[in-house]
């Protein structure tokens, strides 16, 4: 019978109320439990294992004792049921989904993300199999979001090449979610961007504005040499805690023209609230000659399965998955990046 290491059990218990949408007080206490159990060395496992004793460590309660408890004997309960519980993300969508090797747009807790780079490189390694994963917090003019001021992206740098080093599994792209400012350039230091392996450009503020101004400031970002992905490009909301928020007005057609002359990415964003851009906007930028960037745009590890939603978007309009840039292998993908 299939036994499970308690550490992973707890984390992926989280992972997969995460994936489908649970409340963040449910799925922290499964994380808070495994970063609290990962901390205990074997012996004294074995002594609370033993002892039954469980939840005399901090921040481990009935539930979370109960899955640990369980795995020293096979899956826990509550783990299989949720297995088994799990509906396919992308059905619709098999073929592309199995041919993306990572994922160009996350977010960790550096920024307005709710878990550490760790352990969102964990999750893409050992759940999803990626090959690779962009860390593109946000820039330093998004303050709601904590936004990373240039001295601390480049600690955040360093951490990610240790990490690269150290650990197996995906590889961290080095990048960041930039702000694309009223005038269209980049919230971010010129140099700075230059060393980054990938560079998504995202309108995150004043939305409203007329159809000509946001025409010229998106069409000078996306032409930006250092930018390679345009990240959800009208801004709406459809559904969600946010509430709904109308499309941005722009001229779609400049735009994704400049996209297609400067080699930039049009992303098609899997976050459910979002299913951004259009689908008459996905066809435009495919008759255009767009290349596109399939990305969850990820705040926390679960929602990195959420590929799946932009997969079957991406079928339904006919893009073929060698336009999806997150479908080629990594050394490829830089290369291109590297232009």
């Amino acid at each position: 019978m299939e036994d499970v290491d308690p550490v992973d059990a707890l984390r992926e218990v989280a992972f997969r109320l995460e994936r489908e949408h649970a409340d963040s007080f449910r799925v922290q206490a499964y994380r808070r439990a495994a970063k609290v159990l990962a901390g205990v060395d074997d012996a004294k496992r074995e002594i609370l294992r033993r002892t039954d004793a469980w939840t005399d460590l901090p921040g481990i309660g009935k539930k979370t004792a109960t899955v640990i408890r369980e795995s020293y004997d096979s899956v826990p309960a509550y783990l299989a049921q949720l297995r088994e519980e799990a509906e396919p993300i992308g059905r619709g969508a098999q073929e592309l989904l199995d041919a993306l090797r990572g994922d160009l747009h996350t977010h960790s807790d550096w920024s307005d993300g709710g878990s550490p780079v760790e352990e969102m490189q964990h999750t893409a390694s050992t759940m999803l199999g990626h090959d690779y994963l962009a860390l593109t917090d946000h820039s330093p003019r998004l303050t709601v979001a904590n936004g990373l001021s240039a001295e601390r992206l480049r600690t955040q740098l360093a951490l990610v090449a240790e990490i690269n080093d150290s650990t197996d599994g995906a590889r961290i792209l080095t990048g960041i979610e930039v702000d694309i400012l009223d005038d269209g350039t980049l919230d971010q230091d010129e140099g700075l961007l230059a060393d980054l392996d990938i560079v998504v450009a995202s309108v995150h503020s004043n939305l409203r504005a007329d159809r000509s101004a946001m025409t010229r400031r998106m069409v000078r970002a996306v032409s930006d040499p250092h930018v390679d992905v345009l990240g959800h490009c009208t801004g709406r909301l459809v559904a969600g805690g946010r509430g709904t928020r109308p499309e941005s007005k722009f001229d779609a057609e400049k735009v994704f023209a400049a996209c297609r002359d400067h080699d930039t990415a049009v992303e098609i964003n899997c976050r459910p609230e979002r299913r951004d851009p259009p689908s008459r906007l996905i066809d435009l930028a495919l008759e255009t000659g767009c290349l596109f960037a399939i990305d969850t745009d990820a705040h926390a590890p679960g929602q990195l399965d959420w590929l799946g939603y932009g997969c079957e978007r991406a079928v339904e309009r006919g893009v073929d998955p060698d336009r999806v840039i997150n479908t080629w292998p990594v050394d490829d993908l830089l290369t291109w990046t590297d232009r």
